[in-house]
C-alpha cells in the first residue's frame, strides 16, 4: 500500500514541542492515538520485544515520553476518559502483562 492508513494534524502549539513520528511499520511496535474534544493528544506505544510502553501528550511536552506502568503513568494526571482510553491500550498491547 502506497498511502498511510492515517494520517493525523498536530493541534497543538510550537511551544509543545516537535510531535513524534511514529511507524506504524514495525509489527512488533503496538501504537495507539487518542484526542479528546479539546484538542488534546495523545500517543500510546507499546514495544512487545522489550514490553517497554510510553505515552506521549502535546499538553505535556510532545519530546518527553512518559513510562506506562501496568496501564498508567505514574504522577501524569490524566482525565476519566483519557484514563479509560490508556487502559484500552494496555489491554490490547499488552494482555499478559
Amino acid at each position: 500500500m502506497s498511502e498511510p492508513l492515517l494520517r493525523i494534524r498536530n493541534h497543538h502549539s510550537p511551544a509543545c514541542g516537535d510531535p513524534p513520528t511514529v511507524n506504524g511499520d514495525d509489527p512488533a511496535v503496538y501504537l495507539g492515538y487518542f484526542e479528546n474534544p479539546h484538542g488534546e493528544q495523545w500517543i500510546f506505544t507499546y514495544h512487545r520485544g522489550t514490553g517497554k510502553a510510553e505515552l506521549r501528550g502535546g499538553d505535556v511536552g510532545w519530546d518527553s515520553a512518559h513510562e506506562v506502568r501496568d496501564g498508567s503513568v505514574p504522577g501524569l494526571v490524566l482525565g476519566k476518559e483519557e484514563s479509560a482510553w490508556l487502559q484500552a491500550c494496555w489491554r490490547a498491547a499488552a494482555p499478559n502483562a
